[in-house]
């Protein structure tokens, strides 16, 4: 796998408000551990649509791979231009710093928010330019990535496309390392 979609829920899906909150080093860590061993493979991009949550995470955690795999780039195709423009302040920063360091950055739509049908062309168009998806979706809780669960289920069909998915299993053993890890140190 060359290139793989990563996305998510959104942070309040997941109850987090707040960008120090705790429960986001855990979620990082879970993508680390996906693209760590895809690295090691060949994946030279990831991509992103730059919204807030699981994407933002997944961009921080390509930036501290690049300081090891100078050569993993992340591209940033956002739905449509200005996604950002009602957000937070301190969600803004964060998006312009993820957007500033990416090594692409383009619109899918070239306009501003027009219609829903935007993020549904967002998923089409980022499934076909990947070889593969990290969803952070659990099944028992609907959200947002379902959309782009479902659209990458149909795509399958017809196509070569590999999907992993974080599950709140798969989470919840994070947890239990780390938290294992930290105890051995102490």
């Amino acid at each position: 796998m060359n290139v793989m979609l990563v996305s998510g829920y959104k942070p309040h899906e997941l109850g987090i408000f707040k960008q120090k909150d705790p429960a986001i080093k855990f979620i990082k860590k879970a993508i680390f551990n996906v693209l760590f061993p895809a690295i090691e493979e060949g994946l030279e991009w990831i991509v992103i649509s730059g919204q807030l949550g699981v994407e933002m995470w997944a961009a921080e955690v390509v930036f501290e791979l690049q300081e090891n795999y100078p050569n993993l780039k992340l591209a940033v195709l956002t739905p449509f231009l200005n996604q950002e423009k009602n957000w937070k302040e301190s969600n803004k920063e964060l998006y312009e710093f993820v957007l500033s360091q990416a090594d692409f950055v383009d619109s899918i739509t070239k306009k501003e928010y027009e219609s829903p049908e935007q993020f549904r062309l967002k998923n089409h168009f980022l499934i076909s330019k990947s070889d593969g998806m990290l969803l952070v979706y659990d099944d028992q809780k609907p959200g947002t990535p379902k959309f782009l669960l479902e659209t990458a289920k149909q795509y399958i069909s017809n196509n070569s496309f590999e999907i992993k998915q974080i599950t709140f299993d798969d989470l919840q053993m994070v947890v239990e390392e780390v938290q294992l890890f930290e105890n051995e140190q102490s």
